[in-house]
């Protein structure tokens, strides 16, 4: 199984009051810190390694967590501190701890789906990278993706076309490399490198059928609780 890294390093503005405090992951759901079911989950997919990309409050993440033993995987971490890097900064910053190719996962997601086929479909495929996508319509959030024949041919966040109906799931398979050509110390998004890939003809899909849970507004935490708490009953 290919390592996974969460990128946990945002400041959660949309939080605020509460993630002036704490970090998004520790907000708790279900009687528990996010990141624990998070977490278990991964554990439960066949996970063993996590790299952890922390920013603000990452010491709290790194406390609470430690090295993951816990929940039986082994955790390491990559610290942004105070400087925001962006989502595909922090992947850069942390690329020493990585091995050639692994999974990304985001901080708030839970993503209850078989992440073995994931690294199959990108294994047994020629590019360097693989999304996870879901024919969303436009129901959770605004589609940016447009896929034929196992391919991703338009991924845009920016311009909307009619023909989109994919949204990007959350989890991504990608090779370490794809990152070689970005600034080592400026700040930069993941969209930017995934868009750049897709218009070079250099991403497959893979649609998932069920929906994608996330803990990034207050309605997300709603959902992902009520979820969580039917997945997993006390």
């Amino acid at each position: 199984m290919l390592p996974v890294v969460i990128l946990a390093g945002g400041l959660a503005t949309r939080l605020y009051p509460v993630t002036q405090k704490i970090p998004k992951s520790l907000i708790l759901i279900a009687g528990r810190p996010f990141i624990d079911h998070q977490l278990e989950l991964l554990n439960e997919k066949g996970v063993t390694h996590v790299v952890l990309c922390v920013g603000n409050f990452g010491e709290m993440i790194e406390a609470h967590v430690g090295d993951g033993s816990q929940f039986g995987l082994e955790v390491c971490y990559s610290y942004d501190w105070d400087v925001l890097r962006g989502t595909g900064g922090a992947i850069k910053k942390a690329a020493g701890m990585l091995p050639d190719a692994f999974m990304i996962l985001y901080g708030d997601s839970y993503l209850d789906i078989d992440f073995s086929s994931v690294v199959q479909r990108f294994n047994t495929g020629a590019l360097p990278a693989v999304m996870t996508v879901y024919r969303n319509r436009n129901t959770f959030d605004t589609s940016n993706i447009i896929m034929n024949a196992g391919k991703i041919v338009k991924y845009d966040k920016k311009s909307r076309d009619p023909a989109m109906e994919y949204i990007e799931y959350g989890l991504i398979a990608i090779r370490k490399n794809v990152f070689d050509d970005y600034p080592a110390h400026e700040p930069f998004d993941l969209s930017l490198v995934l868009s750049r890939l897709v218009d070079a003809g250099q991403v497959m899909g893979y649609e998932v059928t069920k929906r994608f849970y996330e803990i990034g507004s207050t309605s997300g935490i709603r959902e992902t609780e009520e979820y969580i708490r039917i997945r997993k009953p006390v």
